[in-house]
């Protein structure tokens, strides 16, 4: 099926460059031979290669724009030369694909040869400058400019982590058996292509696969995201997220632990769903009748979750998401220090880098994880509301980890907890155009007017601290207001 979706792809763009006057296309160059000018040929194949989703070579169509077909000889010969001039005359080397198809009214067969887009650009002349390259134009393959040059290494870029294959070469049946095709459908709100042709289009149009001329490929973006078995991908098999129980408020006395089978998009309802019912509860009283409640927010759970899978540093082996279970706290863990740049103090509300782009979009298009650059911003919201103590960040060298931890009094809170949730309000405040105050803080922590001195004190000790600051330094006391300390 992938060999189809390019070869009717060419066949309808020489189609098109034959009627209704014979023209050549950028995208496609007839030929009746192959030429003996070799260095004309690897000109034409560097120029498909650094040609937007590169481009066809047809054999077997004369100068007239006329069918004459190709004989077997000729096929093996044709594709012997070109691929060793893909493999020794350009750099970086190509690899070609190809297919003998026939035209529909008098079945003359024909030699399609495809060239791929190269991601490094520009694609050269081997063992000469990066100048030495070559363009399509006007239906011509001709020199590049220099500043054509620089377009192309402006266009230029290795491949993502997630566009790299996890799987081999396999048939769409086994796709569908390795991969919850369904389940990725639902969450974009949309089904499943039903025809061979559609879904394997579709497939690449969502990054899960690459196809070439003999079958498909799953990226590690379709197998992380939508493995049936993360185990099915020896590479990412220690890529599952593991959530594990402790019976106490250390990992002396292990419970449980529950590895995770499934792909992070297609198993992310599952998770939250065992984490809703293995963590404790408490009993409120709504509209007059009892029910359970989680003592962690579970927009709080969502979000950290997602983006300790989302931000995690899949080159680190060994090693994958944690989410540990305490008597007292839970701990999320992702493999990978922060971003250079990022200080774990500014998390929240910061404009989010991601170095697995294509993981993160899709989680927002899944619908998992809320829009980009407010999802500190919700957890943070949602454990005021919950009364909590404030958000634990902590970066390592090789990890990133937060902690999320049971609810406690104001009293039951330490000076350095009661800081640091003083300062993770004051941004909220800041980012919702409002500022800490004496009464908004009191709030926050579910405290009586009574204890007005008590916030008071503690506003002084995050100022001294560095935290936060006057927003008005003449302003009186009573009414003070307070920012973070960074505006």
């Amino acid at each position: 099926m992938a060999s189809k979706l390019w070869v009717s792809d060419a066949l309808q763009i020489l189609t098109e460059s034959l009627a209704p006057v014979p023209h050549e296309q950028n995208e496609l160059d007839w030929k009746a031979q192959l030429s003996d000018h070799k260095d004309r040929l690897a000109e034409h194949l560097m120029a498909f290669a650094n040609h937007p989703n590169g481009g066809y070579l047809v054999f077997g169509v004369n100068d007239a724009g006329q069918p004459v077909g190709v004989d077997q000889q000729q096929v093996a010969s044709i594709v012997s030369q070109l691929a060793n001039l893909g493999r020794d005359a350009i750099d970086p080397p190509l690899a070609l694909d190809h297919a003998v198809t026939q035209t529909d009214d008098n079945k003359i067969p024909l030699l399609l040869v495809r060239i791929p887009e190269q991601a490094v650009k520009p694609v050269h002349r081997r063992g000469k400058s990066i100048e030495e390259t070559w363009v399509r134009s006007g239906g011509t393959t001709r020199k590049a400019s220099r500043h054509e040059v620089g377009a192309l290494m402006l266009n230029s870029g290795a491949p993502q982590w997630e566009e790299l294959r996890a799987s081999p070469l396999l048939r769409l049946d086994d796709v569908r058996q390795l991969l919850d095709l369904d389940s990725i459908a639902h969450l974009l709100q949309r089904p499943a292509p039903v025809d061979p042709e559609d879904l394997a289009r579709w497939l690449v149009q969502e990054g899960i696969t690459t196809a070439d001329g003999r079958g498909h490929y799953i990226t590690n973006f379709g197998a992380v995201a939508a493995a049936r078995k993360l185990d099915d991908f020896p590479a990412l098999e220690r890529k599952r997220i593991r959530v594990v129980r402790y019976r106490g408020a250390n990992k002396v006395d292990t419970i449980d632990e529950l590895p995770g089978q499934r792909g992070y998009a297609v198993g992310f309802e599952g998770l939250i769903g065992h984490l809703r019912r293995v963590l404790p509860h408490s009993e409120v009283i709504r509209q007059s009748l009892r029910t359970d409640v989680s003592v962690y927010p579970e927009i709080a759970l969502r979000e950290l979750i997602a983006n300790a899978l989302i931000h995690q540093d899949f080159v680190i082996t060994g090693a994958g998401p944690m989410v540990d279970i305490f008597s007292d706290r839970i701990t999320i863990t992702n493999p990978g220090a922060l971003l250079p740049g990022k200080r774990p103090d500014r998390l929240i509300g910061a404009t989010p880098e991601s170095r697995n782009e294509k993981l993160a979009s899709s989680f927002r298009r899944f619908r998992i994880c809320e829009e980009r650059g407010t999802g500190f911003q919700k957890v943070i919201q949602a454990i005021e509301l919950f009364g909590l103590p404030p958000l634990q960040i902590t970066p390592d060298d090789n990890a990133f980890s937060v902690t999320l931890s049971a609810p406690r009094k104001f009293a039951d809170m330490g000076s350095a907890e009661r800081i640091e949730a003083c300062y993770q309000h004051a941004v909220l405040q800041y980012l919702s155009s409002q500022t800490l105050t004496n009464t908004s803080l009191r709030e926050r922590f579910k405290l009586h007017d009574k204890q007005r001195n008590s916030i008071t004190n503690l506003i002084t000790d995050a100022v001294d601290a560095g935290r936060i600051k006057r927003k008005d330094a003449h302003s009186g006391n009573k009414f003070a207001e307070y920012i973070p300390y960074w505006v």
